[in-house]
């Protein structure tokens, strides 16, 4: 999903991990400006004009756009009439609606297509921009008028109106509106110096895992992989400069899938090392100045704010609401994950002695390496197998759309006279059961070195009735790009990837809200995971699975014993999958259930890594976290900062979610048009447990199935 760069109070500078975009709608400016970003773009739905946009014209629209934003501001506040929600939080919503469609364009690009002008354009606009949130923020005339509305007519509101009082009044007090000056003024500098580390880290983490690249010299060393598969490494080697034939890139988690297939056990070793210590100063770069930073930082504006710690503090506006019962959670979930995981080790192990000897001992960058193998042995089967089936364009329109079509009604129109921001992307319009018009999608799936790691969903512009604003959302994924002529398939995993952003832009595309500030994603953290997790179950639905899995020289099906065994694989060895996520979200917990003067220097940072997991009971060499510390992107520069357990948790949502609709039907367009009313419509308008309430009948989630659904 998006990132979230700092604290702001309405989200302006949002990046793509948090799943919470910005509108590009309203707010034209003049139209003798050349700026066409400060222009209607004339496209379907207002669309950037890409083929129109330059570099250097951010700069100059954000600018232009923040000017506008404060004569907006003191327009409200400005006003002699008594305070009342059309005349203070309407106009609030109405407000930035320029800097919003800006910034919403010019953020997309920083993650997905960061060149040297975006990065240099990123470094001038983020104190800018956070200087204004503070002004917003700190705006004691402006809190004035709006704490006078919530406190005398919130009552009498009702539907998104209320809501959306509760909302902004909340956001308000959340941000330190009602801090004493001395406590506020310091909020103020924290806002600062998180946006400029923030800012440091996005351009340090990337650069660190471009250099973590692993060169090799000999396509011997490469042995174990496909020939696809070593091709790219010589695509990959000559993109990045050519030191060596070919070269094998760090993907952005800790364990590298390629680490399946390699028989050169020393250089199993190499890729993993690099992976482990890509950011850590053991190599060229280190973060842990920055991620120290960061959560001092954090735990101070926790303790300005009354709260123990940054944990305690962020975790209130969530479903889970406080620490306690996120802990409980995850240690019910630790006491029956570790037998099994220990099981899981020592047969992997066992196994690798029967070739390696009884002396062999079984090391991180083994692991994958001798299950897949094992995996092969029970089930005949390797991806090299599968992957012919797997064509990513038949994934995408013959699965990931056409389950769409089958749940929601929802067709799809490629539009190839939209413009985009590089060649690889494709654009769909795409149309709702009555024939209407409904919303934009962009699909960018190929890596290249201007795109950050990972896949996340966002948007050129939110859904919003009172914008006449239609849904313009984007996935962005990190797959390897076949060369030119060849198709491009993909593993099983990036399947399900496909289906799970695009859970999240059905999510944006299915909004029906009419402010901007409570459409689409714009949920709680531990509830905007679900409903991609959730679409993620259509992937092996056998009416789906076997309309995208085609053989891709032959348009066959894949043949129903080899369907069998592949379905029956997928929770092989499933302990490890778990427990590298309990790791990262015990590890992201520890950092923010810290206070001021227990954060550790950056020095220190390894140890106390190892020492909280330790603790916990996830100290364990063979499975790591799936993102350590120094490259945990999610907590560090994104919105999940106490808050990565939030795909564990949302994951428990989706399976019983998922129940229902076995219960009704899955294919079933009443239930899909049920969940569609009851959930992926109504964005951040009602509490999300009430969200979830009215569609299972349940009255709080059911972790019951979760380990049955992982295969454990």
């Amino acid at each position: 999903m998006k990132t979230r760069r700092t604290l702001l109070l309405f989200g302006l500078a949002s990046l793509v991990m948090q799943g919470v975009a910005m509108p590009t709608t309203g707010g034209l400016g003049n139209d003798d400006n050349d700026n066409p970003l400060l222009k209607a773009s004339g496209l379907t739905f207002n669309a950037p004009d890409f083929s129109k946009i330059k570099d250097t014209d951010y700069l100059p629209a954000i600018e232009q756009a923040i000017a506008e934003n404060r004569k907006e501001i003191a327009a409200i506040v400005a006003d002699k009439r008594k305070p009342t929600f059309a005349n203070t939080i309407l106009a609030l919503e109405k407000s930035g609606v320029m800097l919003d469609r800006v910034t919403s364009v010019f953020y997309g690009l920083t993650s997905a297509h960061k060149t040297p002008v975006i990065a240099d354009t990123e470094k001038k606009i983020t104190p800018m921009l956070t200087e204004l949130e503070n002004d917003i923020s700190f705006n004691a005339a402006l809190f004035q008028r709006i704490k006078y509305v919530y406190d005398h007519e919130y009552a009498r509101l009702s539907g998104e109106d209320k809501r959306l009082c509760e909302v902004v009044y909340k956001q308000f007090v959340r941000a330190g509106a009602l801090l004493p000056p001395d406590k506020m003024e310091r909020m103020k500098q924290i806002n600062l110096r998180i946006a400029a580390l923030q800012q440091q880290w996005g351009d340090l983490l990337p650069e660190a895992t471009n250099a973590a690249v692993v060169w090799v010299d000999t396509e011997k060393e490469l042995s174990g992989l496909s020939q696809a598969d070593i091709a790219q490494c010589r695509k990959d080697a000559e993109s990045r400069g050519g030191k060596a034939p070919y070269c094998i890139v760090i993907t952005n988690t800790t364990q590298q899938a390629v680490l399946a297939s390699l028989d050169n056990r020393d250089l199993r070793r190499r890729v993993y090392e690099a992976s482990r210590h890509r950011a850590d100063g053991t190599r060229q770069h280190n973060t842990y100045p920055i991620v120290v930073e960061i959560a001092k930082l954090r735990a101070e504006a926790a303790a300005l704010m009354g709260y123990p710690n940054y944990a305690s503090y962020s975790l209130e506006k969530t479903m889970a609401k406080n620490t306690d019962n996120v802990y409980a959670f995850l240690r019910q979930l630790i006491k029956e994950y570790a037998p099994k995981a220990e099981a899981e080790t020592k047969a992997i192990e066992t196994y690798a002695q029967q070739t390696m000897g009884p002396d062999f001992r079984l090391q991180p960058y083994d692991r994958f390496y001798y299950s897949a193998k094992m995996k092969q042995q029970a089930y005949s089967l390797s991806d090299d197998e599968i992957k012919p089936y797997f064509n990513i364009d038949s994934v995408q329109k013959n699965g990931v759309f056409y389950a769409a079509q089958r749940v929601y009604g929802l067709t799809f129109k490629e539009r190839k006279d939209i413009p985009t921001y590089h060649p690889d992307m494709k654009v769909f319009e795409v149309i709702d059961k009555d024939g209407q018009p409904l919303a934009l999608f962009y699909s960018d799936y190929y890596r290249r070195p201007t795109k950050r790691g990972g896949a996340w969903m966002s948007s050129f512009a939110k859904q919003s009735a009172l914008r006449g604003q239609l849904p313009v959302i984007y996935n962005c994924c990190n797959y390897a790009k076949a060369p030119d002529g060849q198709p491009t398939l993909i593993t099983w995993d990036e399947v399900c990837t496909l289906f799970h952003e695009f859970g999240h832009a059905l999510h944006g595309m299915l909004s029906n809200c009419y402010y901007n500030t409570l459409s689409g994603t714009a949920t709680a953290r531990d509830f905007v995971e679900m409903p991609s997790q959730f679409n993620e179950s259509f992937a092996s639905i056998p009416e789906i699975f076997d309309h995208y899995a085609r053989h891709t020289d032959t348009g066959q099906p894949m043949p129903a014993a080899l369907k069998e065994k592949m379905l029956s694989s997928i929770n092989f060895h499933a302990a490890y999958a778990l427990g590298e996520n309990l790791a990262a979200t015990c590890l992201d917990l520890a950092w923010h259930m810290l206070g001021i003067d227990e954060i550790p220097t950056a020095e220190e940072a390894p140890d106390f890594e190892a020492k909280a997991l330790r603790e916990i009971g996830l100290l364990n060499e063979q499975i790591p976290p799936r993102y350590s510390t120094s490259y945990f992107n999610h907590i560090w520069a994104s919105g999940y900062a106490a808050g990565y357990y939030s795909y564990l948790w949302t994951e428990v949502l989706a399976v019983n979610v998922a129940s229902c609709f076995e219960q009704r039907g899955v294919l079933n367009p009443n239930v899909g048009q049920d969940f569609r009313d009851k959930v992926l419509s109504r964005g951040n308008t009602k509490e999300q447990m009430e969200l979830f309430t009215d569609f299972t009948g349940m009255t709080a989630p059911d972790a019951s199935g979760l380990l049955k659904a992982r295969g454990l």
